[in-house]
C-alpha cells in the first residue's frame, strides 16, 4: 500500500513537471532545435581549434626535443672520438 502511494506520487510529480516545462518553454521546438544545433556547431569549432593548437604545440615540442637529442648525440660522438684518440696515444 505504501509503495503504491510512492509510485503514484512520483508519476504525478513527473506529469506535473512535464506540464510545467511545456507551459514555460520559452521557444517553439524548432527554435530550440536550432539553438541546440548552433551550440553543437560552436562546440565542434571550439574543439577543432583547441585540437589544432594542441597539435601545433606538440609538433613544436617534438622539433625542439629532436634538435636537443641530435645535439647531445653529436656531443657524445665527439667525446667518443676524443676517448679513442686518448686511448691510441696511451697504447
Amino acid at each position: 500500500m505504501k509503495t503504491d502511494k510512492v509510485v503514484l506520487g512520483l508519476l504525478g510529480a513527473a506529469a506535473v513537471g512535464a506540464a510545467i516545462g511545456i507551459l514555460l518553454a520559452p521557444d517553439k521546438g524548432s527554435e530550440t532545435r536550432k539553438k541546440i544545433a548552433s551550440k553543437g556547431k560552436d562546440l565542434k569549432d571550439s574543439l577543432k581549434t583547441n585540437l589544432n593548437s594542441l597539435t601545433e604545440k606538440v609538433n613544436e615540442a617534438y622539433g625542439s626535443l629532436k634538435g636537443e637529442v641530435k645535439d647531445a648525440a653529436d656531443d657524445l660522438n665527439h667525446e667518443i672520438a676524443n676517448l679513442k684518440n686518448i686511448n691510441k696515444s696511451i697504447m
